[in-house]
């Protein structure tokens, strides 16, 4: 064995993988416009590790929106997908799980297993997602990227550059905002046990991140697609080819920073455009409940659930010239409609009432059928008058609501009357006020019979915003947490301070 050989032998036994880096490429853009702020080998095809997996999420909101698959479908895990290599989640062959579960575990861990599992069961076999991978790469304009697999793993061919997975996490926050929390949570429940994000150091560290993806590998290096917001501005900053973790964050933070000082703060948003759908599945409903899919090599078919609610409400435009709020303009119209409705309704003549058809003639021959009495024309019924007398109040307090818009004041969530009830209970601790404030209101929506009357309140805390609902009862706060904690969501009890 030649003496340069061994060298070689010795540096990658003795020296520390920091020090055997992988080459090094960057790329900042502006989120709302797509404009490239900072470039440094940013079409160089490298290794992208686990950012791979943002591809493997992107296609799995995709096929829950196409009606392909549900996050209830309950998933089949296959022995390929068990004998992925960490990280994973600890899946075992003939496992089934929810596809949610396997969402949250590839998001946040990083599991290899779980990444795998969601292509086999949504195209079959990971070659076949695979080839969707690539294909839905082509049609967002990544260009210089080709994948091999769900997870990232090294593996001849599996390229991507840091433009290209910049494009992607673009994508990931545009086209399925609903999903993009995910990528900021800093530990979540995957099922099996909670997991830990691989990206919650940066969380913590950079204000306004919110996300997206690391990745690692010896091959790579420590890679990360990051997204940060701060006003009106939202940077995405990519490293490939870090030295460290603590590295490439500090790298990142440098980047983001630079992109912030060099992008305007006044900017019309323009999302990207969709990508065609280019999945292979054909959407078909079943027939109720929970369904399974097989994430083996070689399934044939698939059973799926079709998902046809309407994926949000839109807020009504105000009208043009108008200062008021647009739902209290409409709310107001409605009632004058109501109310003129009514008042015609209740002043018309009463219509005498119907005779049979084959009665008729004989009836008329037989007497002559008096003409209704007209009612005065300025009777007002008592009905119709206590009701105008209630709409009327309804619109004075509305008047007066609307008219205090203006006026300064404190802006508080929800009035709290606690009237003597000091407990409280905690959703958990999120990386932003925005991602805290978003959690209370879905939770004070999905949990209404024993929140309502309670107050959201964020605390910002050492290691991010905590979420609460405080001016419960004892009996109130523990029983919300128990319903909570039945539908897997962290809650604790906060006793009087």
């Amino acid at each position: 064995m030649g003496l340069l050989t061994i060298a070689f032998l010795w540096l990658m036994v003795v020296l520390p993988v920091s020090v055997l880096a992988a080459p090094y490429a960057a790329f900042v853009m502006d989120a709302r416009t797509g404009e490239v702020l900072h470039s440094t080998n940013a079409d160089t095809r490298l290794h992208p590790a686990s950012l791979t997996k943002m591809m493997t999420l992107y296609i799995a909101f995709e096929a829950i929106e196409r009606g392909e698959i549900s996050l209830d479908t309950m998933v089949r895990i296959s022995r390929n997908a068990a004998a992925e290599p960490p990280s994973k989640l600890g899946l075992q062959a003939g496992q089934r799980i929810k596809l949610r579960y396997l969402i949250r575990a590839a998001a946040v861990k990083s599991a290899n297993d779980a990444a795998t599992a969601i292509g086999e069961a949504i195209e079959g076999s990971e070659a076949a997602f695979a080839r969707r991978m690539n294909r839905t790469a082509k049609a967002m304009g990544m260009t210089r990227t080709t994948f091999k697999n769900a997870n990232g793993l090294t593996r001849d061919g599996h390229l991507s550059t840091a433009r290209d997975m910049s494009i992607l996490g673009r994508h990931l926050l545009y086209d399925y905002s609903d999903y993009y929390n995910l990528f900021s949570r800093i530990s979540t429940d995957a099922g099996m046990r909670t997991v830990n994000n691989t990206n919650r150091r940066f969380l913590a560290a950079y204000r306004g991140a919110d996300g997206i993806k690391t990745g690692y590998t010896r091959a790579a290096g420590f890679n990360l697609v990051a997204s940060a917001e701060r006003g009106q501005e939202r940077i995405i900053a990519t490293v490939f080819g870090g030295r460290s973790t603590a590295a490439r964050n500090a790298k990142v933070a440098e980047l983001l920073d630079l992109g912030f000082r060099r992008a305007p703060s006044q900017v019309a948003l323009r999302k990207p455009s969709r990508p065609a759908y280019v999945g292979s599945g054909s959407a078909r409903p079943s027939t109720g409940g929970d369904t399974e899919v097989a994430a083996a090599s070689g399934a044939a078919g698939k059973t799926i659930r079709l998902l046809t609610a309407v994926p949000k409400s839109l807020r009504p435009q105000a009208r043009p010239g108008s200062t008021q709020a647009p739902v209290l303009v409409a709310v107001k119209d409605d009632i004058h409609d109501a109310l003129k409705q009514v008042m015609a309704e209740e002043t018309k003549p009463a219509a005498p009432a119907a005779l049979p058809k084959e009665n008729l003639p004989t009836r008329l021959a037989q007497e002559e059928l008096p003409s209704p009495r007209m009612r005065p024309g300025d009777l007002v019924l008592a009905s119709a008058g206590a009701q105008k007398q209630a709409v009327e109040q309804v619109l004075a307090e509305a008047v007066a609501a609307d008219a205090q818009a203006d006026q300064p004041r404190e802006v508080v969530t929800r009035l709290s009357t606690s009237g003597g009830r000091h407990w409280g209970i905690n959703v958990g601790r999120y990386p932003s006020r925005y991602a805290a404030e978003k959690v209370l209101v879905k939770t004070a929506l999905a949990e209404m019979a024993t929140l309502d009357g309670s107050l959201r309140k964020v605390v910002n805390r050492k290691g991010g915003f905590d979420a609460n609902f405080v001016g419960l009862t004892r009996e109130k706060a523990d029983l919300a947490c128990r319903r909570l904690q039945a539908r897997q969501v962290s809650c604790f009890m906060i006793g009087p301070s």
